[in-house]
């Protein structure tokens, strides 16, 4: 296998010479929620299912507080 000089990713019978550049990036884009983590928070959450619950737990959290919060402007529990 031979390597393209410019880029030794490339193999030399890689062919894009009809490729569209970004044929599908709109589509992606409005169908993917696609976010990249630090190194660091990686090593925490190694996949979409950690981070998913990590997140779901955190809402939660949220929710509770913006409804503690509403009662207490509303008067409501005490």
């Amino acid at each position: 296998m031979k390597v393209m000089s410019n880029d030794p990713d490339m193999l030399e019978e890689y062919n894009f010479s009809k490729g569209v550049r970004g044929k599908y990036a709109k589509r992606y884009s409005e169908g993917t929620n696609v976010v990249v983590i630090d190194p660091d928070l990686a090593e925490f959450f190694p996949d979409h299912d950690s981070v998913n619950e990590a997140l779901r737990s955190l809402a939660n959290v949220i929710k509770k507080r913006e409804k503690r919060f509403a009662e207490q402007r509303h008067g409501v529990g005490f």
